[in-house]
């Protein structure tokens, strides 16, 4: 029997560290630019993160613009606007400098400055003809792992749902990872970001695609941010948990960046696309009920992931070991108060069929979930979940 080939995909530099920042500026010089427009959000802005982005660029030479616009979900119509202010700046060099959405819209437009029609035309994997200009990912929130991923995720809203765009062409140059710069993300964004975090974590260690590599990087995101999420979300000026959680996430990012997620993300694009609800809420929300579902998929991973999170599993069978690690994530979810239930994020009842139908068509996912769950099993979650 054949060896198995794991392909494994990272940026091709990180730099992971307080004070990482300063990067920023030689290495846009080694990628040659010139001009680079940083693409950000108005909370990043006002902070004061861009202007100092900004002044790191121009102590290289480098000229910077700054795209403060970016919306919590950003959707194809933020990717068009945001693309007109690159192409006015005739831009050689995307800065994602954020969270997730910022990340996600310097991959977008990164993409449609090197390719014709729109994002849009390519959701899928593999669709990008051609290579996106380069990318730079500073993250300022433990959460989503973008930097490390070749994927870009929008909101369709004539479909009403989340869709992504999956290529390697979109996977950043270079990683900044500078746990400094998330020690002003608010208490709640820490605690859904967080938890978004350990979603990637658990979904990629646990995932049909997982790998030697991809596990070992699943594994310690899983040990990092649950041993510090509630720290970080309660003392937020904690730089110890801050920094643990920031590698936790980039952790997490390169997991599901070569083993992918599952159900949970699968059935939180229809709560983000139909309901505006956060990324990170969505799957916050649903991942200890779709988790007590996958266990039975493969007990003893989720025994594994139980010990990980340092729950006391000597002795426990198999399945009291998985039980330890969903009731594990339950808890962490309550402690750090993230919603619980879809009803309390404004989701009515009465749309659980149709997202039950959205969510099984996103095959990318499904078909990667430990456990093959039908239209009528996603829809049950959902009920449970409700």
């Amino acid at each position: 029997m054949e060896a198995s080939v794991y392909p494994f995909r990272t940026p091709e530099l990180v730099y992971l560290g307080v004070g990482a920042l300063a990067k920023l500026g030689p290495e846009a010089s080694r990628l040659r630019a010139r001009r680079a427009l940083i693409v950000t959000d108005r909370g990043v802005a006002g902070a004061g993160i861009a202007e100092e982005a900004k002044g790191v660029l121009a102590r290289s030479g480098v000229e910077a613009n700054v795209y403060d616009a970016t919306r919590a979900e950003p959707d194809f119509e933020n990717v068009d606007d945001c693309l007109e202010v690159a192409r006015a700046a005739d831009v050689d060099l995307l800065v994602g400098l954020g969270g997730g959405s910022s990340l996600d819209l310097a991959k977008g437009v990164a993409a449609m400055l090197a390719n014709p029609g729109r994002l849009l035309d390519y959701y899928g994997v593999d669709k990008l003809p051609n290579p996106a200009l380069p990318i730079i990912a500073i993250p300022t929130t433990a959460g989503t792992g973008s930097e490390a991923t070749p994927n870009a995720i929008f909101t369709d809203h004539a479909e009403k749902l989340k869709k992504g765009i999956v290529s390697p062409y979109i996977l950043p140059r270079v990683a900044i990872v500078d746990p400094a710069l998330t020690l002003t993300t608010p208490q709640r964004v820490t605690a859904a970001t967080g938890m978004d975090a350990l979603t990637h974590a658990v979904e990629s260690y646990t995932s049909r695609k997982a790998t030697p590599q991809s596990e070992i990087y699943s594994l310690e995101a899983i040990r990092r941010i649950g041993a510090s999420l509630r720290t970080a979300v309660f003392d937020g000026a904690n730089l110890g948990a801050r920094t643990e959680m920031a590698i936790g996430s980039f952790f997490a990012g390169i997991a599901i960046a070569n083993a992918g997620t599952g159900a949970v993300h699968a059935m939180a694009y229809p709560l983000g696309g139909q309901f505006g609800v956060t990324h990170g809420v969505s799957n916050s929300l649903l991942m200890p009920y779709v988790l007590a579902e996958n266990m039975l998929g493969d007990l003893g991973k989720f025994g594994v992931v139980a010990a990980a999170l340092s729950e006391p599993i000597s002795g426990l069978s198999p399945r009291a070991a998985a039980e330890r690690a969903v009731e594990s994530i339950r808890q962490l979810g309550i402690d750090v108060e993230v919603p619980q239930r879809m009803r309390e994020v404004g989701v009515p009842r009465e749309a659980i069929p149709g997202m039950a139908a959205a969510a099984v068509q996103i095959t990318r996912l499904m078909n990667n979930n430990p456990r093959r769950l039908s239209q009528s099993d996603v829809e049950r979650i959902y009920e449970t979940a409700w």
